[in-house]
């Protein structure tokens, strides 16, 4: 597990102790043992991708505490996760002095990263969905590693289980009309991530 030290802080979770404890907990969180993709790395990497798209979000800083805590709570049970995660950014932020409406927002925006659905002009689910999508269009062997980090998060599942499994989350990637919502992500990202999705489609 990478350092979590060099992780950039969720700035409005650092101006009082409450912040502060926050921020450390949710950092323990993302470095707990038993996971294999959503981890420190996953969530380096979503909020890297944020930075270039932010200008594009409503409300950037409430994009960027829906990135921490979209899988703050991981038990490898999709949707239970989110709701789970969503329920903890409404029990911890409004103590660290969040306005009501943004906490509500963060909740929202957790909740909709379990299927990347969101209305046309939703710009926050957009830049969220697309940064939590840019592994994607990662370099192959970031991408190989990616895909191998997915089949150990679901080692409990026989290999052709799996394989017919991935393979069809694979197939409804390809088959949606574009993969992200932002023109900033679908310009940087497009490309390369159908590439990789097709490539791994064709290996299994």
């Amino acid at each position: 597990m990478t350092d979590d030290r060099s992780l950039p802080r969720p700035g409005r979770l650092t101006g009082s102790p409450a912040g502060r404890a926050l921020a450390a907990e949710l950092a323990a969180r993302w470095a707990e043992p038993h996971r294999r993709y959503h981890t420190t790395d996953h969530l380096r990497v979503v909020l890297a991708a944020v930075e270039p798209l932010a200008a594009q979000a409503a409300d950037a800083d409430a994009v960027r505490l829906a990135a921490w805590f979209h899988d703050a709570v991981y038990d490898g049970r999709p949707g239970w996760d989110e709701e789970r995660s969503a329920q903890l950014a409404q029990a911890r932020l409004p103590a660290c002095g969040l306005p009501a409406g943004q906490v509500r927002e963060v909740a929202r925006l957790v909740r909709l990263t379990a299927g990347h659905a969101y209305k046309p002009g939703d710009m926050n689910a957009a830049v969220l969905c697309d940064a939590d999508l840019a592994i994607l269009a990662a370099p192959p062997a970031a991408y190989a590693a990616y895909a191998r980090a997915v089949r150990e998060e679901y080692r409990h599942v026989p290999d052709a289980a799996f394989r017919a499994g991935r393979a069809g989350v694979l197939r409804e990637l390809l088959a949606k009309p574009r993969l992200f919502g932002t023109a900033v992500g679908h310009d940087l990202w497009e490309l390369p991530a159908r590439e990789n999705v097709a490539a791994e489609l064709a290996r299994l």
